[in-house]
C-alpha cells in the first residue's frame, strides 16, 4: 500500500478556507450571478480540496460548479487547480446516447435522407451470388474462361452488388437479369415475419375497426392482391373512403366500406288514411234492449217474490 493511500482524508485547513478564491474562479469561468451558494467541499488528497457551488443557470438544474484548489508542501499560498461544471446527485441529465441505427423509428425519414442497410442485416438475404463455384458446364467455368475470345464471353470478378448496371454477356448477373432476379438481396424469412407482424398490428383482425366491420377484406372487391408469399395473408386496400386506403391490410381486416356491406332498408311508410264521406254509420243514443247481460223485461218468478 502506498503512502498516499494511508494519509488522512481530512481536508487541508488552508485549502478549505479558500472559499473566496474558489468562488472568484467559478465566476470567472461562468458569469456573475450564475454561481450560487457554497454547497460543501470534499478532500481529493493531501492539500487538495474541491469546493462546490450551486449553479443557477437555466437548464442546469442540480448541477454544481466544482473548483479544485491545492497547496504545495510547506507552502502558505493556495493555488487554483481547475474549474469544471459537474452534475450533482439530483441533476437533470441528458438521456443515454443511443446509436442512430437503434433510435430510428418508422416515419423518421424525410426527403433527401439516406438509410444505408448493414451488410449483415438479418432482414435481408442474398438474392443470387456469384461467389459460388460454377458447375463445369457453366459459361463462366474454368474451361469456358479459356474460350473467352472465341465464344465472346466475359468473366466478371466480384459479387453481383459490384457489377455494372448492365451485366456483361455470359455472367451470372446477366442470367439473373434474364430471369428477373436483378436484386442483389431479397427479404429473408426473418424480414418477412417482422413485416407481417407490423402490418398485422396496424391493420389486422384485432383492431377495433376490424372488430366492428360487417365482413373481412378477403371478400371485399376493393382489395388488390399482392404477389409473393405475403400475398397469402395481405393485400392493398383501394377504397378511397376506407381508413386503410393505399395501405397493406390483412385479409382478416375489415371496415365499414366493404364492397358487399348490406344496405339498411328504409322503414316502411304507412299508407294515408282512407275517408269515405258517402257512407253514414248509425250511432244510437240509447243502447238496444238486447245489448246488455241483464234483461230489461220483468221476470215472472221474481215478480211473485216481490222482487223489483
Amino acid at each position: 500500500m502506498s503512502a498516499a493511500t494511508t494519509r488522512s482524508r481530512t481536508p487541508d485547513r488552508l485549502c478549505a478556507e479558500a472559499v473566496d478564491l474558489a468562488r472568484a474562479a467559478a465566476e470567472e469561468a461562468a458569469a456573475p450571478g450564475v454561481v450560487g451558494e457554497h454547497a460543501g467541499l470534499v478532500s481529493e488528497g493531501d492539500r487538495v480540496v474541491t469546493h462546490f457551488f450551486e449553479c443557477k443557470e437555466l437548464g442546469y438544474r442540480g448541477w454544481r460548479w466544482a473548483v479544485t484548489v491545492a497547496r504545495a508542501s510547506r507552502a502558505k499560498i493556495v493555488t487554483l487547480d481547475e474549474v469544471v461544471l459537474l452534475p450533482g446527485p439530483d441533476a437533470l441529465l441528458a438521456p443515454e446516447w443511443v446509436p442512430w441505427s437503434e433510435r430510428l423509428r418508422p416515419g423518421d425519414m424525410g426527403p433527401g435522407d439516406l438509410l444505408p442497410t448493414d451488410a449483415e442485416d438479418l432482414r435481408l438475404e442474398p438474392g443470387y451470388s456469384g461467389e459460388d463455384e460454377p458447375p463445369p458446364a457453366s459459361p463462366v467455368s474454368e474451361e469456358m474462361a479459356e474460350l473467352v475470345e472465341a465464344e465472346d464471353a466475359e468473366v466478371t470478378g466480384g459479387t453481383p452488388a459490384n457489377l455494372p448496371v448492365v451485366p456483361s454477356r455470359g455472367t451470372i448477373a446477366s442470367v439473373a437479369e434474364e430471369l428477373g432476379m436483378r436484386r442483389a438481396r431479397v427479404l429473408s424469412r426473418y424480414g418477412l415475419h417482422i413485416a407481417a407482424d407490423r402490418w398485422e398490428e396496424a391493420y389486422g383482425a384485432k383492431t377495433p375497426m376490424a372488430q366492428a366491420a360487417p365482413a373481412a377484406c378477403v371478400s371485399c372487391g376493393f382489395l388488390q392482391p399482392i404477389g409473393g408469399s405475403l400475398g397469402q395473408a395481405f393485400g392493398v386496400c383501394a377504397n378511397e373512403f376506407s381508413p386503410a386506403d393505399g395501405r397493406v391490410v390483412s385479409l382478416a381486416y375489415g371496415c365499414g366500406g366493404h364492397s358487399e356491406a348490406a344496405v339498411m332498408p328504409k322503414p316502411p311508410v304507412p299508407p294515408p288514411p282512407v275517408i269515405d264521406e258517402t257512407r253514414v254509420d248509425p250511432f244510437p243514443l240509447r243502447p238496444s234492449a238486447d245489448s246488455g247481460s241483464v234483461s230489461v223485461l220483468p221476470d215472472e218468478d221474481t215478480a211473485e217474490l216481490g222482487h223489483s
